[in-house]
């Protein structure tokens, strides 16, 4: 019986580089958000702006609100949340909205700190 030395092991092959994504340039313009409170602090509704009127003023002012129906509700939900809108009627993101107590304002700083 001839011994048969013991094969070495495999030799691991180097890993590869892993590729960098292209990262793609962050959108120039205000956020939706932003773009909510400018729409809502410029209305002069009693009972605040309905939904369906404030995506109706944001298809106006250029934004593609059918290809981000997503982004606005969770945009409403959001200022909701921070209070910065608050619900005149209904609940989530339908129903109608205005300004919060601690946002009413009708100076340039108090819209752009209710923005951000």
């Amino acid at each position: 019986m001839a011994e048969v030395a013991p094969a070495p092991p495999p030799v691991a092959a180097p890993a590869k580089a892993a590729k960098k994504k292209a990262s793609k340039p962050k959108k120039s313009g205000p956020s939706v958000g932003e773009l909510i409170v400018k729409t809502v602090a410029a209305s002069k509704e009693r009972g605040g702006v309905s939904a369906a009127a404030l995506k109706k003023a944001l298809a106006a002012g250029g934004y593609d609100v059918d290809k981000n129906k997503a982004r606005v509700r969770t945009a409403i939900k959001s200022l909701l949340t921070k209070g910065t809108l608050v619900h005149t009627k209904g609940t989530g993101a339908s129903g109608s909205f205005k300004m919060g107590s601690k946002q009413r304002c009708s100076s340039t700083r108090c819209l752009l700190t209710a923005a951000s």
